[in-house]
């Protein structure tokens, strides 16, 4: 199949998600995220794709299907920079980018042992920084940091 001179490597979905410009090293984490593995919808993912800007990239399709925000900001701490295009008749009738919005909810263990929040029924809360570059979460309630390397996703099941 072509397109734009170009073969497509990942065939078209008519209705659904598309998120590409994913970090080939997250595709896995951002499969286990969004709950694909037990998901009944058609989904396709390449790895390893060529990409100017991440040499390496992922992309995941997903038919039939369209991801909450709080779906999307779990996405957004592992792949801050893919993209989603929202697909209707095979048409991208809208095209988003995932950013890291500035504070993060229920979505992220604190991984200061002694936190609240590991010991009590209490929703974490953190606000976003940059460091030299890397993504922190700064605990609202005991106040440390949260490194992206250390970040554990809280699991909806």
């Amino acid at each position: 199949m072509e397109k734009g001179g170009k073969e497509l490597k990942v065939s078209a979905i008519k209705n659904g998600t598309v998120l590409d410009h994913i970090p080939a090293s997250q595709l896995f984490k951002v499969i286990s995220i969004l709950g694909l593995k037990d998901c009944a919808n058609q989904v396709t993912f390449g790895m390893n794709l060529e990409s100017r800007r991440l040499g390496k990239k992922a992309i995941i399709k997903v038919a039939d299907r369209y991801f909450e925000e709080t779906e999307i900001n779990k996405v957004a701490l592992v792949a801050p920079d893919a993209k989603i295009n929202i697909i209707k008749d095979f048409e991208v009738i809208e095209k988003k980018v995932i950013r890291v919005p500035d504070e993060i909810s229920g979505i992220v263990k604190c991984a200061n042992p002694k936190c609240i929040t590991n010991h009590q029924p209490i929703t974490t809360k953190f606000t976003t920084t940059y460091e030299n570059g890397e993504l922190k979460l700064h605990c609202r309630y005991c106040e440390k940091n949260t490194s992206s390397d250390n970040m554990k996703i809280i699991s909806e099941n």
